[in-house]
């Protein structure tokens, strides 16, 4: 048990005084004796220990029926408190400190008071205070011997998040934790959204005992910080596989400015805004910006957000409503999302300029610095870099610049100089998805646990590295727009395939003019060296993190061993394929072609292998000594040719003299003792002992360190000074060899692009593969994209969904989809619910994605255009935090599609104009759909209940079509079907021409387990709507042909239907399902006798009609 504990524990047991005397303040002779201070609470002391509620009340309840325990207070000298007067027992004394808060009041003195407080600090209080005012915001881990320990408030919120014990020490509530545990507990805190930061002592004992600070505490100093989004870059912590994962962990920072307009304006004043960004992938040095315009429910910047997905956000203030709500309800309790505000205003007026070029400048004075010979190279990158920054938008530039003033605290600020690193939000070669397409196809999560299980990026992930699968995530949620690149990657991923043994290779060496085909250079097979060079790489660090820690010097020297070799080894083995070489005989003309035809495997083979990068590597490996960094021992880590490192050279011969005169003394202790063979001994840790028998004559300096029973061990004078001077020294080559591996990673940073752009071509052989992978597992086929040029058309054959067709396995039903700008540009869905509706839609919407996304896709064959967007209505939900509700979601959503679409779109809608009454419903939805077709002419699906939509075929005839998904009833003939069809109904998922006569919610509801009473309280209520409906029509065509005969029956026999369904409705009937069932026939017979030409038969329909009322009328 510690110190702290014990000393906590013993107040709980106090011994009784001896005198009932209390302790009175020490007199003060300059004034006449003053009253006694008011006596302080007993502090509280706080533990992870819980007790339930009834054990509390029982606790407590015993607690109130003893005396009140008096007030103690603390001794001027040792600030512990007094015992008590009275002596209640010991259970009692333990259950008031652990389980009777006293009232609330301040627990201890806080770490952010001023130096002028009465209170009187230890020197290791007073540094915590210091420290404490100069980083508030912080969390403060303090290094104190071998535990990190929190104090104050920091304390309260450890011992919560870390389940540890906290306790009152003097002036503080403090807790602690192991300092090999900070890895771990640093991990926890900084998940939970707080920002840590970890104090080290900046001197060691040797260093402390020779310099001016000998009797002061050990200085200290904040050392590292710690956030969501620097956790993986940052030192002692970061690199580990545990905790993020392969997560992108984004810093974004976002800043927006006003626009005002002169039209009408809505109440908040600026419609609009212009909004700026900038996001920061620290630990892999991505960097992404982008300046926009947007709406009032801020669409583009939800989209940003949901596709980095921001670990943290940095927002610059003045922020308007609008913005500030969205961002909050991302950053919700229950995301971890981190959310800092920052002020703008200084960077107005090209401030945010100047802070920009401050850090270049610095950067280009290290690189002159530490790169004399290349001087005129790092002049001419740097302005090239700062040129690119010039060229960016104003927003985005003050974005960047509170970026770089953010990550400075941090010291990852060089990361975003690197232009290389840089790619912008708006790219006219990616398609940008919205947020609710995202969301609503399940791209990256599904929409009943929010977890990547059931999403199309779990369906197509197959990648065997970490950074693989991040910028496979990247490729999913930007697919291609250009049909050049996509080509290029449907040709690697069939090139892959065709590998991997779907299809038999004819040969691997491909001839040219050979008339005389002499080959006698064999090429090693290209899925082998692939396929081993991915596994490899599967099972070694994540290099791209790793480099970047490098970049960052952070990096430890096992790790900075492990990823060089990692990129060495990966690029030695595919310079097997000898991509590069081609020879070209003068006379026969013949060239010998290597195993890779796809020129974007070529180029990102030759990318990873490049000839520099391997070099670089295996120069920059010479350096270092393997087995001291696999130990950590940086004193013997460099390895010192070419006279560099001078000082590390002097230091570690420093180090060997000390040694040297260190055992050359023993010398003078045999010839002082005459004994020849004395020899210094080491004994538990204790060097250079001298070992003397117990009755041996020694100088009485000699310093006795043990002994035994007939021996005693001594370090005389000479000794000890010498090993003095030896730790010293080797203090001295610590910190030399620690500023000289610094230099030696700083130097990296001249590497660290083409380092970069190996590792980016190494992830994107992953996503091939992974794309190969799925095409050869699922059976995909190759899309065929149409020229440019050519009308845009989607066509299909036998597609399927690519997430249900996996979970159904065999039963899922493919359907066929054509459309085409010329003819049939818009389809309308109809039919029953739970009939495979939105599935359809969905699985068009996920197909043209994956084909522009490079892979091949679920169908038998696909034809299409390149599409420049995908647009999504789905589903209903409100927004309670920003003030939406369903209805203003559904609406802005279509707003947004109807804003931005354009004739080379894909837009998807979904029984749009439920969240409002039936008529407002209808018209608005068919207002949308008239202004898609007739404003846009864009690829629609769109999905609805309403069959009056499907008049708009009439206003365009040729390119709108009907569609509904067929079922089975138990009545074949929809005359004869009634009440309890709406319970035996077969889906069958295939899609069929033609409006679907009815919707069959009756099923659903069965089907959701509603109450049966409740079921046919429905049919009948449904019956009775659609009588009243039924009669209003016949009475408007009675009124256009009064000619018509037995009109007058037909409308006496619905009034008297509607009367007994009154009294009907108002008794309790035995058997109410006959009743409903009969009903269904009347109306049946009513409209079908009103819609058939045959007279005859019409009429035949009326007399069933009628002899159906009388019987109801009877009952």
């Amino acid at each position: 048990m510690g110190k702290q504990k014990q000393q906590v524990i013993s107040r709980f047991f106090a011994p009784k005084p001896k005198t009932p005397s209390t302790p009175t303040p020490p007199a003060n002779p300059s004034s006449s004796p003053s009253p006694p201070s008011p006596p302080i609470p007993s502090p509280n002391v706080k533990a992870t220990v819980s007790f339930s509620p009834s054990k509390r009340k029982l606790l407590s309840t015993h607690l109130t029926s003893t005396p009140k325990k008096p007030k103690t207070t603390l001794s001027p000298h040792t600030h512990n408190p007094v015992p008590l007067q009275s002596n209640p027992s010991l259970h009692q004394k333990f259950l008031h400190k652990l389980l009777e808060p006293s009232p609330r009041r301040p627990l201890e003195p806080t770490v952010e008071l001023s130096g002028s407080d009465h209170k009187k600090y230890t020197p290791l209080e007073q540094q915590v205070v210091d420290l404490k005012n100069k980083y508030p915001d912080v969390l403060l881990m303090v290094e104190v011997g071998y535990r990190f320990r929190f104090f104050g408030k920091d304390a309260e919120i450890a011992a919560k998040v870390l389940g540890i014990y906290a306790h009152v020490d003097r002036n503080f509530l403090t807790a602690s934790v192991p300092t090999f545990r900070l890895n771990v507990h640093v991990r926890r805190l900084v998940s939970a959204g707080y920002k840590v930061g970890v104090v080290k002592q900046t001197e060691t004992a040797a260093i402390k005992a020779h310099g001016s600070n000998r009797v002061g505490p050990f200085c200290r100093g904040l050392s590292a910080l710690y956030t969501k989004a620097t956790l993986e870059a940052a030192e002692d912590v970061g690199g580990k596989e545990e905790g993020c994962g392969g997560e992108s962990n984004y810093l974004v920072c976002v800043v927006e400015k006003g626009l005002e307009f002169s039209g009408s304006v809505s109440g908040s004043g600026a419609v609009d805004v212009r909004v700026g960004i900038v996001g920061v992938e620290i630990s892999t040095g991505d960097v992404v910006y982008g300046e926009f315009d947007d709406g009032v429910m801020r669409s583009g910047l939800e989209a940003v957000v949901f596709s980095l997905a921001p670990a943290e956000l940095l927002v610059g203030e003045p922020l308007s409503k609008q913005t500030e709500k969205l961002l909050l309800a991302y950053a919700g309790p229950a995301s971890n999302v981190r959310l800092e505000h920052a002020s703008c205003d200084c960077f107005k007026g090209g401030g945010a300029l100047a802070e920009v070029m401050s850090v270049y400048e610095k950067m280009v004075e290290d690189n002159l610095a530490s790169n004399v010979n290349q001087s005129l190279e790092a002049t001419e990158y740097s302005h090239s870099s700062i040129q690119g920054v010039m060229n960016m938008p104003d927003l985005a530039l003050q974005a960047l610049a509170l970026t770089i003033r953010h990550l400075k605290q941090f010291g990852f600020e060089r990361i975003v100089c690197l232009e290389a690193s840089f790619r912008s939000l708006s790219s006219s070669l990616e398609m940008n998805l919205s947020a609710n397409t995202l969301q609503q196809l399940e791209i990256l999560r599904n929409n009943s646990d929010g977890s990547e299980s059931g999403s199309l990026l779990q369906i197509m992930n197959h990648t065997l590295t970490i950074y693989g699968s991040r910028l496979l995530r990247h490729w999913v949620t930007h697919p291609l727009c250009d049909r050049t690149m996509i080509s290029a990657r449907l040709d690697a991923v069939s090139e892959i395939a065709l590998s991997m043994g779907c299809y038999k290779v004819s040969q691997s060496i491909i001839e040219i003019d050979g008339e005389d085909s002499d080959v006698t250079i064999a090429q090693p097979e290209f899925y082998s060296v692939l396929s081993s060079v991915l596994t490899f790489l599967g099972r070694s660090p994540d290099i791209q993190r790793g480099i970047t820690r490098i970049f960052h010097r952070t990096a430890t020297p096992a790790e900075f061993i492990a990823v060089i070799k990692a990129i060495l080894s990966a690029g030695k083995q595919l310079q097997r394929l000898h991509i590069d070489e081609e020879h070209e005989d003068n006379c026969s003309k013949k060239v010998r072609v290597g195993i890779v035809q796809s020129a974007l495997l070529k180029r990102l083979i030759l990318t990873a292998s490049s000839s520099n990068v391997l070099g670089n590597a295996a120069k920059l490996l010479s350096f270092l000594n393997k087995e001291a960094a696999d130990k950590g021992d940086l004193t013997n880590l460099i390895i010192i040719s070419n006279n560099q490192f001078p000082e590390v050279a002097r230091a570690r011969k420093a180090v060997q003299l000390a040694k040297e005169k260190l055992d050359n003394l023993i010398f003078l202790y045999r010839k002082r003792l005459g004994k020849g063979n004395l020899e210094f001994m080491c004994v538990s840790g204790t060097t250079h002992l001298i070992e003397l028998p117990i009755d041996a004559n020694v100088p009485s300096n000699w310093v006795k360190v043990n002994s035994t029973k007939k021996t005693i061990r001594y370090h005389p004078p000479e000794v000890l000074t010498a090993l003095d001077q030896l730790t010293l020294a080797n203090e001295e080559l610590t910190i030399i060899c620690r500023a000289a591996w610094d230099s030696f990673l700083r130097e990296f940073g001249e590497y660290y692009s083409e380092f970069q752009a190996a590792v980016q071509a190494l992830a994107a052989l992953d996503c091939l593969h992974s794309l190969a992978t799925l095409s050869r597992n699922k059976n995909y086929v190759r899309p065929i994209f149409v020229d440019d040029n050519e009308p845009v058309q989607i066509q299909i054959h036998s597609g399927r969904h690519p997430v249900l067709e996996t979970i159904l396995q065999e039963g899922f039903v493919p359907n066929d989809t054509t459309l085409h700008a010329d003819r049939e540009c818009c389809q309308i869905v109809t039919g029953p619910n739970m009939g495979g509706k939105s599935c359809y839609i969905r699985q068009v919407a996920l197909i043209a994605m994956m084909a522009q996304v490079g892979s091949f896709v679920p169908a038998a064959s696909a034809t299409l255009h390149v599409l420049d967007a995908i647009y999504t209505r789905m589903g209903a939900s409100d927004s309670i935090q920003q003030g939406r509700s369903t209805f203003l979601e559904e609406l802005s959503e279509a707003s947004q599609i109807l804003h931005n679409c354009t004739a080379r779109s894909l837009v998807v809608i979904d029984e749009l104009g439920r969240g409002t009454s039936t008529h407002d419903g209808v018209s608005i939805a068919y207002a949308t759909l008239h202004h898609l077709l007739e404003q846009r002419k864009c690829m629609v699906l769109f999905v609805t209940h309403y069959p009056r939509i499907a008049d708009i075929k009439v206003e365009f005839p040729g390119s709108v079509e009907v569609y509904h998904v067929s079922y089975l009833t138990a009545h074949n003939d929809e005359v004869t079907m009634d009440a309890k069809s709406d319970h035996e109904v077969t889906y069958l998922y295939k899609l069929v021409p033609g409006v679907s006569a009815r919707s069959f919610g009756f099923k659903v509801a069965q089907l959701a387990q509603l109450p049966s009473s409740c079921i046919s309280q429905a049919i009948i209520m449904a019956t009775r709507l659609e009588a009243i409906e039924s009669s209003r029509v016949r009475k408007k065509s009675e009124e256009r042909q009064p000619e018509t005969s037995s009109s007058d029956q037909e409308l006496e026999t619905q009034e008297n239907i509607l009367k007994s369904i009154g009294s009907f409705s108002s008794e309790r009937l035995e058997n109410l399902e006959e009743f409903a069932s009969a009903f269904s026939d009347l109306l049946l017979n009513l409209k079908s006798a009103r819609t058939d030409d045959d007279l005859g038969k019409s009429f035949q329909l009326l007399k069933e009609a009628r002899s159906i009322a009388k019987e109801l009328i009877n009952r």
